[in-house]
């Protein structure tokens, strides 16, 4: 019978590792973890390989977590199972994990793998009726640290869908934006391309930014928010240090990089001579084309003043959609009055005349008059019908506790509105002559 050995892996077993999985697939036995996981595993974890000569005939990767330990991959050559090969493997990968103080090792098989007998000679047991789920992280593990020298973070998942209201707008995004971009593969069946920059313009208040962060949540991308005023005291200048800042966003995965007020950085050039700021200009429109060779990462760009934006920021090849961010419809205020109004009275406050009430109000503003109402409730509960501040503060008997419609009246009544009837015109001007969509 041919000798076998068991040591470390070395580099050099990559396609011994691939062989491997190769007959298994050939068997009908689909891992669990994928390839690329049980790869990057062998090089940065626990792994070992059975030899017979220079031949690898067998492999056991693991991964340890603090007192957790995982067996992510394990499998032998047909021709030489049944010879205790992988029992030893087992037992091999677990002597290099000791050293993390382990009190679980744990493996998981796919459901057609039959040979569990290396696992039952180590004193695995079988657990009955589990269930195994599984959701793919996009953010690989290596990005964070540059992500995190970038001002970039990961959102909350839900941020897409506590958007109150703004249907239309979400609807169009959706579209457009998130999925070709989700559904990559499938956009390219199509003939789609991903979109690769977009603007957002309207007036002040209405919700660019956070669409551009709900974006990226709906992605489950990095977002990376670029601050022109603070790349300015940079000793490489504004355009340098913009310049740098997008090589170093060119070294993660994905992305969703935001610039807020681009107007700054982007206004029309004019002059003799040339203003340094039109050399931030020209920097940025130089930026954007090799940003849009690279995929996997979208450039949002807000604005509240778009007839400001240089004509050849605009320029189609540049910027795939130019999306008008409006003030919300009725249906949208509602939604909005339904989210900030507290749940304990929302059924007895009337929502229909708030809507109609705040008429060209922007979310900021509707966000505002709410919170407004809620901290006068608040204070003429304690100070008109309570015994005062402090400690042991106690309400009227059988005081209705929370704001009523004419506290949000009274808060709408002295909300002083972000964009004025000129402000709205022109926005509605811009969508005729500049939107694309």
């Amino acid at each position: 019978m041919t000798s076998w050995r068991i040591r470390d892996f070395h580099s050099s077993d990559m396609d011994g590792i691939l062989h491997l999985w190769e007959s298994l697939k050939a068997n009908n036995v689909d891992p669990v973890y994928a390839l690329s996981e049980v790869l990057a595993s062998c090089a940065k974890d626990h792994a070992v390989v059975a030899v017979v000569g220079e031949q690898v005939v067998g492999a056991a990767v693991g991964r340890a977590a603090h007192d957790q330990g995982w067996i992510v991959f394990l499998a032998t050559l047909p021709e030489f199972r049944g010879r205790g090969i992988g029992t030893s493997m087992l037992a091999a990968v677990e002597n290099r994990m000791a050293p993390h103080g382990l009190n679980k090792l744990s493996a998981l098989m796919p459901e057609t793998e039959t040979r569990v007998e290396a696992f039952l000679g180590r004193g695995f047991v079988v657990k009955k009726n589990l269930r195994y789920f599984e959701r793919t992280i996009p953010v690989q593990r290596q990005e964070l640290e540059p992500l995190s020298q970038l001002g970039g973070r990961i959102l909350a998942r839900d941020l897409w869908e506590n958007v109150a209201g703004m249907r239309r707008e979400k609807e169009l995004l959706e579209r457009r934006l998130v999925l070709p971009l989700a559904e990559a593969d499938l956009a390219d069946e199509y003939g789609v391309v991903p979109p690769r920059a977009v603007v957002l313009f309207g007036p002040p208040g209405t919700g660019k930014t956070t669409f551009a962060k709900a974006i990226a949540s709906r992605l489950e991308w990095p977002f990376v928010e670029v601050f022109p005023s603070r790349l300015a005291s940079d000793p490489k200048g504004l355009a340098g240090a913009l310049r740098e800042t997008f090589l170093e966003i060119s070294e993660l995965e994905h992305a969703v990089v935001f610039i807020d007020e681009v107007e700054e950085i982007a206004s029309q050039r004019a002059g003799d001579p040339p203003s340094p700021l039109q050399g931030v200009t020209n920097e940025l429109l130089k930026i954007i084309p090799a940003f849009r060779e690279q995929p996997g990462r979208l450039l949002v760009c807000a604005t509240n003043f778009i007839r400001a934006l240089d004509s050849a920021f605009l320029r189609h090849g540049r910027f795939d959609y130019v999306i008008p961010i409006g003030l919300p419809d009725a249906e949208a205020r509602q939604a909005m009055w339904e989210r900030f109004i507290p749940a304990t009275v929302v059924d007895d406050v009337d929502i229909a005349l708030l809507v109609d009430r705040t008429q060209g109000f922007s979310p900021a503003d509707i966000e505002f008059a709410a919170r407004s109402a809620s901290q006068r409730a608040l204070e003429k509960a304690v100070y008109n019908g309570g015994s005062g501040v402090g400690a042991g503060v106690t309400l009227a008997p059988n005081r209705r506790r929370g704001p009523v419609t004419q506290d949000y009246l009274d808060a709408i009544a002295d909300t002083r509105t972000t964009v004025s009837e000129e402000v709205q015109a022109e926005f509605l001007e811009d969508i005729d002559a500049l939107a694309r969509v």
